[in-house]
């Protein structure tokens, strides 16, 4: 019997059909009895919707707000009971954990007056309870914490060890390529660059010095001023062109232009590597560094990225005036700040650690060769797997890519003759030269893929479209009329006409040809390299380009593995793959045998079983094989030997030859020569 323990009262449904007592069951018998409370009173059942509830003053008080605190109040409640304020970090469970398990899972205690004051000042009504008392306002009280804290940090000053050496002296690499230029005055203005390594004395060290400041080394950079100024208006124009097609619509370090240029502004020509120049911060970009003007077209970059501005934001400011070292000059077309430079003063070399690994490039649609585009930026070569093959060894290509697209052309030829043949009433009074394409061709949609029922299968169809334009009937008209009327003189005579090649197989051959000789020579020239650069010791392969299997981990991405292919569920057991592997076990297996036994044995002993076996199999008995093996000179004496393997039940051996796969069942999958599906879907 089971009672229900409840104060409330439990109405059970009107039942649906009254004659049938409610809750009977002749099988087993169960009694629901009510406490005698809840069975004297009863309360005639109200219904409401939710639009018609009663709302009095009982309401409210049940439900409304029990007590009259603050928003800050309950705000500040919230976060104290569930331990988290807007001023802590949000951990991480493993944060979390790792900080409280300090202390044996429970955060540990303020210890100190100054942490308990501390966290006291973290309340907004006693931090102003605080202000006041000290006699200052919240802004003097902020400013004093950021003293207190010692954010910024002194100004720093740049130690020379020696006087800064500004020189002025023509680029080494004037003049451009393609600009041509006085080749005495060249001569006389790279003497220049010869003065700067003679060594002298140091008596004569001060003559020298006052001798230099009579104008001998300023006559040479007149003359390569001269000519740069030449270059300037000669190139002007089609620099500022070149920048309005090349360049992206905006970055920082972007050549000036339009209203942004100025006359008298130094092209890139003017900078060498090693130049001291003093500029103006002009641009502080936190991912890319800090560009200064240094009165050219472009504008220096100094590298400088991620948290190291957390350390010179104080140091390097946009405007404050700076000087500048030039470290390379680049190709304004391919990298995006052609000017790289440090800083001097203020020198902050010191506070650089994230270098940048390459210079910002530019990445161009006609870039279609990866290597050739690391190559011109000076950069490592992208690390990749040893391919395992070596070109000169490989068998040399026949297969021109225009033979392809000439069978086309061929194969519709023949079929426009074919149709003129079947009907020539359709081509009558046309010129196969002005025959023009029903429909406009488009060599971008010239490749259609369709599906085409064949013998109830529904198979893959690819329509190629070639233009009337590209071929050349009347060639092909001329060349079938000559063999049509070879093979009638053929016919008259008795004999049989064959045509073995047309013009365009002929064609093809020679494409062909002319194909397999380039692969000869780039083979040949290949094994000249390979045989000059052992001469020499040089390595065969460009340093770093491939490594071992071991520098990239086992779990490498490969897009041409099928493993990593979204549908992929294994290797199918009909494929070629696992068909070997099939081959491989019944191999091993007509060797070894079947299940767990293991038999080892000489090779001789081997084909003496197999002969058997064949034998067998052949109904020949093994006394006349025996017989056979005695005349051909095995029975001397030896048989002793072999009479302890005759006890071996060779049934368990197979041979691969007696293996079909065909016969063998397929049980999950895998094949099993033991069972056999005989009965098995019979009733």
């Amino acid at each position: 019997m089971q009672i229900l323990q409840s104060s409330h009262l439990y109405t059970f449904p009107k039942p649906l059909n009254p004659n049938r007592p409610l809750l009977h069951n002749n099988n087993n018998r169960r009694h629901v009895t009510f406490p005698a409370a809840a069975t004297t009173k009863s309360f005639p059942p109200k219904c409401f919707s939710s639009d018609e509830f009663p709302v009095d003053e009982t309401f409210l008080e049940q439900f409304g707000p029990k007590d009259k605190e603050t928003e800050d109040e309950a705000r500040r409640r919230n976060w104290i009971e569930r331990g988290w304020a807007p001023w802590e970090e949000i951990l991480t469970p493993e944060a979390d954990f790792a900080r409280k398990s300090l202390n044996e899972g429970e955060e540990v205690a303020l210890q100190s007056p100054e942490a308990i004051e501390a966290f006291k000042m973290l309340k907004p009504s006693y931090r102003m309870k605080k202000i006041k008392e000290m006699g200052i306002t919240e802004d003097e009280w902020y400013k004093k914490q950021f003293e207190i804290k010692g954010e910024i940090p002194e100004k720093l000053e740049t130690v020379w060890a020696a006087p800064l050496l500004v020189t002025h002296v023509a680029p080494r690499d004037w003049p451009p390529r393609g600009w041509e230029v006085d080749r005495k005055e060249l001569e006389y203005i790279r003497e220049a660059h010869k003065l700067q390594n003679v060594r002298v004395e140091i008596g004569e060290l001060e003559r020298k010095a006052k001798f230099e400041r009579e104008g001998f080394n300023f006559d040479r950079y007149r003359v390569f001023l001269k000519q740069y100024n030449q270059w300037v208006a000669a190139n002007k124009d089609r620099l500022e062109e070149e920048s309005y097609k090349y360049d992206q619509d905006y970055y920082p370090g972007r050549r000036k232009r339009g209203k942004d240029y100025e006359e008298d502004m130094y092209e890139l020509p003017f900078y060498y590597p090693g130049q001291i120049c003093e500029g103006k911060v002009t641009t502080v970009h936190l991912y890319q560094g800090a560009f200064v003007d240094i009165g050219g077209v472009y504008d220096g970059w100094v590298p400088i990225k991620g948290n190291d501005w957390y350390w010179i934001r104080h140091h390097i400011k946009v405007g404050m005036h700076v000087i500048v070292e030039i470290l390379a000059k680049r190709d304004p077309y391919r990298f995006r700040f052609p000017i790289e430079m440090r800083f001097v003063q203020p020198n902050i070399d010191h506070l650089i650690f994230n270098r940048f690994d390459f210079a910002p490039i530019f990445h161009r649609d006609e870039d279609k060769n990866p290597d050739e585009l690391r190559r011109d930026c000076g950069r490592p070569p992208v690390p990749r797997k040893y391919p395992g093959v070596k070109p000169e060894e490989e068998g040399l290509l026949s297969t021109h890519p225009y033979v392809d697209k000439l069978w086309q052309i061929h194969n519709a030829e023949q079929l426009i003759l074919d149709d003129m043949e079947a009907n020539p009433d359709k081509y009558k009074g046309k010129k196969l030269s002005e025959l023009t394409d029903d429909e406009e061709f488009d060599d971008e949609n010239s490749v259609e893929y369709t599906k085409v029922n064949y013998k109830k299968a529904l198979l893959p169809k690819i329509i190629l479209k070639t233009s009337v334009k590209e071929l050349d009937l009347e060639a092909a008209l001329a060349e079938r009329e000559h063999h049509n009327k070879l093979q009638r003189e053929a016919k008259e005579r008795g004999e049989q006409y064959k045509v073995y090649k047309l013009i365009r197989n002929f064609e093809m051959d020679e494409y062909n040809f002319i194909h397999w000789r380039r692969s000869l020579e780039e083979r040949e020239a290949l094994i000249r390299d390979i045989s000059c650069r052992q001469a020499l010791g040089l390595p065969l392969e460009e340093p770093g380009r491939y490594k071992e299997d071991s520098f990239f981990g086992k779990d490498e991405y490969d897009p041409s593995n099928p493993l990593y292919r979204y549908d992929y569920w294994g290797e199918p057991k009909n494929s070629e793959k696992s068909l070997q592997e099939r081959m491989r076990d019944a191999h091993n297996k007509s060797i070894v045998g079947k299940g767990m036994v293991w038999y080892e044995m000489s090779y001789d002993d081997v084909i003496k079983q197999k002969m058997q076996r064949e034998a067998r199999s052949k109904c020949v008995t093994p006394e006349e094989v025996e017989e056979e093996d005695s005349t051909s000179g095995h029975g001397n004496g030896d048989d002793d030997d072999d009479d302890d393997d005759d006890d071996f039940d060779y049934s368990i051996l197979s041979d691969s030859s007696s293996l079909s796969f065909s016969n063998q069942p397929v049980v999950n999958g895998t094949e099993s020569s033991s069972i056999s599906d005989e009965g098995m879907f019979e009733d």
